[in-house]
């Protein structure tokens, strides 16, 4: 059986693509290596495994939540992994809209032109 360790490192690649995981797999070190088997057992390896919500579902949630947060590079990494994960350019863009009204404007155009870089990048925009 695996660890949850182990699961999360396999959620966490489907969700952010290969090239994305691999880079983060060598750039580990000493020092972020605590942080990142935290993240890989605990968010990828519970929460994301959790069978309560699809990943699409997370997805859209985890955009809100890091446009409330004004978290662009994070932002950038989840709106790639909500088309990695069968969210629509279209739902991206809604959830956007959507964080325009509760989380403000500064906030929310911000958002958009972080999720533009990334569905740019994709070659969906």
């Amino acid at each position: 059986m695996s660890t949850q360790l182990e699961i999360g490192r396999k959620n966490l690649r489907e969700i952010i693509g290969d090239e994305y995981f691999e880079k983060r797999v060598n750039s580990t070190n000493d020092f972020n290596r605590p942080v990142r088997e935290f993240s890989d057992e605990i968010c990828f390896g519970d929460v994301w495994a959790r069978p309560g919500l699809d990943r699409k579902t997370r997805s859209l949630l985890v955009i809100a939540i890091l446009t409330a947060l004004n978290r662009a590079p994070e932002l950038k990494l989840h709106v790639q992994g909500g088309i990695n994960n069968g969210a629509s350019v279209q739902e991206i863009q809604e959830v956007l809209y959507q964080c325009i009204v509760y989380c403000g404007l500064p906030a929310g155009v911000g958002a958009f032109k972080v999720a533009e870089e990334a569905l740019s990048e994709l070659g969906k925009i």
